[in-house]
C-alpha cells in the first residue's frame, strides 16, 4: 500500500462537479492499494499517519499531528500510485489492485485511520474521474509505502 501524504491548507475532491469531501487545515492522502497488502499494511499506513508530527507547534517546528491541531483527513483512492515505470515511458499499472480488491481496501483505511486519529476521513468516489483541488502547505509531501517502511 502506498500513500501520499500533503499537508494542506485546504483541500477537495468532486465528482461530476460536485464535493464529495473537503477539509481545511489538515491531511489530502492518496492511497494506492496492490494485490499483496493485508489489513497489517493498513494498520500501519493508518497508525503512521494519524501519528505523523508534521504541523508546527508554537516555535514553528514541525511536531504537531493532524489530531493535535484538529485538523481535517481527505482520503483519495489513486491507482496510479502504484504505477511502475521501469521500462519505458508508458507506465504500467500491473501492480495495482483491481476494484474487487482494492475498493474494500481503501474502505478499510479509512475507517481505520477515523479510528486511529478520532477524525472524520472525508473521501472520494472509488473508481470515479475525480478532480481534487490542494493548497498545499509548506509544501510537505510525505511519501511512504508499506513494503518499504523507512
Amino acid at each position: 500500500m502506498r500513500a501520499v501524504i500533503q499537508r494542506a491548507t485546504e483541500a477537495s475532491v468532486k465528482v461530476e462537479g460536485n464535493i464529495t469531501g473537503v477539509i481545511k487545515e489538515g491531511l489530502l492522502i492518496l492511497v494506492g492499494v496492490e494485490d499483496a497488502d493485508t489489513q497489517e499494511d493498513i494498520d500501519w499506513l493508518a497508525k503512521k499517519i494519524a501519528g505523523l508530527r508534521i504541523f508546527n507547534d508554537e516555535n514553528g517546528v514541525m511536531n504537531r499531528s493532524v489530531m493535535e491541531v484538529k485538523g481535517g483527513l481527505l482520503a483519495v483512492s489513486q491507482f496510479t500510485l502504484m504505477a511502475s515505470t521501469k521500462k519505458g515511458n508508458r507506465p504500467s499499472y500491473i501492480r495495482a489492485s483491481k476494484g474487487d480488491f482494492a475498493q474494500p481496501m481503501y474502505d478499510k483505511f479509512c475507517q481505520t485511520l477515523e479510528k486511529e486519529s478520532s477524525i472524520k476521513v472525508e473521501k472520494g468516489i472509488f473508481g470515479a474521474d475525480m478532480k481534487v483541488s490542494l493548497l498545499n502547505d509548506g509544501p510537505v509531501t510525505i511519501i511512504m509505502d508499506t513494503k518499504n517502511k523507512e
